[in-house]
């Protein structure tokens, strides 16, 4: 299946990139990068699929949430509308099944005047609503 929705701002198109983004589409979930290496289908390495992650990332195709284990997950935030998705917003990983899904929802905060904030990492934690009725 082919992603036509997603600028990937003018760069060459290749295999790992659509592999990478097959995944993470099809999923439509937060995911780590060992986790995508498992799922696609061609042959790449790890640091391969590493540098791709990252460029997404830099040309704001992905974001990538860091749990509070440390561990990274990268996410295409499928549930929200491209133009209407708040820039800062929350995550939330569920202690059953392990996933992280964006939540529509902005982030409010407030800092002194002589900081600029570039990024906004917050992950809530707790049971997410299929486990909850399980």
């Amino acid at each position: 299946m082919r992603i036509n929705r997603i600028n990937l701002k003018k760069r060459r198109n290749t295999p790992t990139k659509e592999a990478v983004l097959e995944v993470l589409a099809t999923t439509g979930r937060a995911m780590s990068q060992d986790a995508i290496e498992k799922k696609i289908d061609i042959d790449i390495d790890r640091a391969t699929i590493y540098r791709v992650l990252n460029r997404f990332c830099e040309d704001g195709v992905l974001h990538k949430v860091v749990a509070e284990n440390g561990k990274q997950y990268f996410a295409l935030c499928m549930k929200c509308d491209e133009n209407k998705r708040p820039m800062h917003h929350f995550h939330f990983r569920c202690i059953k099944c392990e996933t992280i899904e964006c939540l529509p929802v902005e982030v409010n905060f407030s800092i002194p005047d002589d900081y600029l904030v570039e990024n906004v990492n917050c992950v809530l934690t707790g049971t997410c609503k299929e486990c909850s009725y399980n």
